[in-house]
């Protein structure tokens, strides 16, 4: 297991992280982090992050993409195409990357041959964030249109185009897609894919900065503040909050591997922090371990070295070829004719 993480000194972090097996007299278990690599591939500070089974992608505001392999431990190359920040690195499965940035273009990639397979001018300002269903043959973005867009990730068109007033910078498909969450500066707003309309709203103290699902109903929220809070999206109500870091949380990933469920945090105070969650939501996680990078970091993810060994917070699809258009189109239908309605 490895923790990854960009910071505006533009360099990449990996920490091996060990786990004990097991907790002893009573005592809370403890993990030990130790550094493993650091990597300083771009000219300016690191913006997104990435991670499949094989490579560990990061984009930056130098606009390019750059690509590390975790097995051998080196530079695999970079991707140029685009024109401005990357905003927004997300894989699906080992075969497909999608990339979003400041230029306004969605662009998918193959992950085998690094070839750009599809460039879509997404949104007339920038894409700010985007996110892929869980079967991988839609997907949301957002961008500095004020508007929130629907992909057919099959044919690579859009389906859906809902013009939301104001700037989103994060959107986030529910573990089962069944749900998707679209974050205003410190308004969460709740949809239901089957009403394509909001059913409610989280309000956060301060900006918010990262979300992860947690489960289909618990949502984890960072922001520009010590703690973080999870919310349940059905009641809307806070169930939690804790003290994470001295300073603003930038970034938060969660997954599960046997006998844990892990929620990570990253800080602008420098540390990465590793969190055992409790079977109850309303209980504050406890620490598992935390490291200090010295650096101001943007952007975080967990590299497992064993995919069997991880059960991910969004649930493992069948290997995506983007593909199945009789399914895309029933899903796509579907939104459609429930957002227009």
């Amino acid at each position: 297991m490895e923790l990854v993480a960009g910071c505006y000194e533009q360099v990449l972090f990996g920490f091996a992280v060990y786990p004990e097996r097991k907790e002893s007299g009573g005592h809370e278990q403890k993990w030990t982090p130790v550094a493993d690599f650091t990597h300083h591939g771009h000219t300016a500070c690191l913006s997104a992050v990435a991670i499949n089974s094989r490579f560990v992608v990061t984009g930056s505001k130098d606009e390019t993409i750059h690509i590390y392999d975790m097995k051998k431990k080196i530079d695999h190359g970079a991707l140029v195409h685009h024109n401005g920040t990357i905003t927004c690195l997300k894989f699906h499965g080992n075969r497909h990357l999608i990339s979003g940035a400041e230029d306004g273009l969605i662009c998918v990639w193959d992950a085998k041959k690094w070839e750009c397979l599809k460039s879509i001018k997404a949104h007339k300002g920038h894409v700010t964030f985007l996110s892929i269903h869980p079967s991988g043959k839609l997907a949301l973005s957002v961008g500095t249109d004020k508007t929130l867009r629907t992909w057919n990730l099959v044919e690579g068109r859009s389906a859906f185009i809902k013009n939301i007033k104001q700037n989103a910078h994060i959107v986030e498909w529910s573990p089962k897609g069944e749900k998707y969450i679209v974050v205003v500066l410190n308004k969460i707003d709740v949809y239901r894919l089957d009403t394509a309309s909001v059913t409610g709203t989280i309000t956060n103290e301060k900006r918010v900065s990262s979300v992860t699902f947690l489960s289909e109903s618990v949502l984890a929220v960072g922001g520009d503040e010590e703690v973080v809070r999870f919310f349940d999206t059905d009641s809307l109500m806070c169930l939690c909050e804790f003290k994470a870091h001295e300073n603003r949380v930038k970034d938060l990933f969660s997954f599960e591997i046997p006998e844990h469920h892990v929620i990570v945090t990253a800080s602008s105070d420098g540390f990465i922090k590793m969190w055992k969650l409790k079977q109850d939501k309303k209980v504050p996680p406890s620490l598992l371990c935390e490291v200090n990078t010295n650096a101001r970091l943007t952007c975080l993810g967990v590299w497992l070295d064993s995919v069997t060994d991880r059960k991910e917070s969004l649930p493992p699809a069948a290997e995506p070829s983007l593909g199945d258009e009789e399914e895309t189109s029933r899903m796509t239908s579907k939104f459609l004719c429930t957002a227009t309605e």
